[in-house]
């Protein structure tokens, strides 16, 4: 079953002094494109990380997302009392009225300690060798859950893009059953312009040039080669775990028969339903952009 482009993945992971949260979200893309938002991941395990990722979600844009958060108790931030007298001392000594104001002392003391050498921020931005065995099971968590989601996506793209490619082999039918009809009014069109005209053509001439008229605008070609085309697609969407740029292909070609349809048609009810086969192919066209 084809999969998706799209997912999203969750997990979380115990670690000392906290918990760490592993979120990875993707979108369709060309190629692997890894994007690592956050410093909490070791250097040394980067390629490490990148080369998992790509190998388990073959290609599309990918940000992973690391988030620490703290056990209870564990996220009081020591404050540097000799930096935070040192900073007060020195607002004293310029201005001994304003420090003896209360509210104004306060709102100066709420300021020193958002100062980053007065407060000790805790550094949560590496994770250490006894924590990687924990993070790494939630990061495979992570992805197999991304990966359950490409899927359930996959099902309803399979289902939508395979449904228009039967349509449009249902409209092309149409067109054929209007083949006989199309000639007719050919054959019409060309006597009427003579008989306006006055002329008198030898009937095996007119005959002639009739076949060359009709054979300038034959369709076979197209509806044979178009019904091939749209048997290969269902052939590989099924057949391939991972179809998406060949089904691009497969698209064009798929077009190019429809277009020289509508170009040779010279019918108005065909040439309604070549603009039904070109729209259910431009919807074939971007949902097919999200197929892995």
């Amino acid at each position: 079953m084809i999969q998706s482009m799209t997912g999203y993945g969750k997990a979380e992971a115990q670690i000392s002094g906290g918990k760490i949260t592993v979120e990875i979200r993707s979108l369709n893309g060309k190629n692997a494109d890894i994007n690592i938002k956050s410093a909490l991941l070791p250097k040394d395990k980067d390629l490490e990380v990148r080369k998992l990722m790509a190998e388990k979600l073959v290609r599309g844009t990918i940000d992973l997302y690391l988030s620490f958060e703290p056990a209870n108790g564990s996220d009081v931030s020591p404050i540097n009392t000799d930096s935070l007298m040192k900073h007060f001392r020195q607002i004293q000594e310029a201005s001994p009225i304003l420090i003896q104001e209360p509210t104004a002392a306060a709102m100066i003391m709420g300021s020193l300690l958002r100062l980053p050498d007065v407060v000790e921020t805790r550094k949560a931005d590496v994770i250490g060798p006894e924590d990687w065995p924990q993070v790494a099971a939630a990061l495979a968590e992570a992805l197999d859950s991304l990966c359950a989601y490409r899927r359930q996506e996959g099902a309803a793209l399979y289902a939508d893009v395979t449904s228009r490619v039967k349509l449009i082999l249902s409209l092309y039918d149409q067109v054929e059953a209007l083949e006989g009809e199309r000639i007719a009014l050919v054959k019409e069109k060309l006597t009427r312009s003579l008989a306006e005209l006055q002329a008198k053509p030898n009937p095996e001439r007119f005959e002639q040039e009739l076949i060359f008229y009709l054979e300038k605008y034959d369709i076979n070609e197209e509806k044979v080669r178009l019904r091939q085309h749209c048997k290969y697609f269902m052939e590989v969407i099924d057949a391939e775990p991972y179809p998406g740029k060949k089904l691009g292909f497969i698209i064009q070609e798929m077009g190019r028969e429809i277009n020289t349809t509508g170009s040779k048609a010279n019918h108005a009810q065909i040439q309604q339903l070549v603009v039904r086969m070109k729209d259910e192919l431009e919807k074939i066209r971007e949902q097919s952009m999200n197929i892995l």
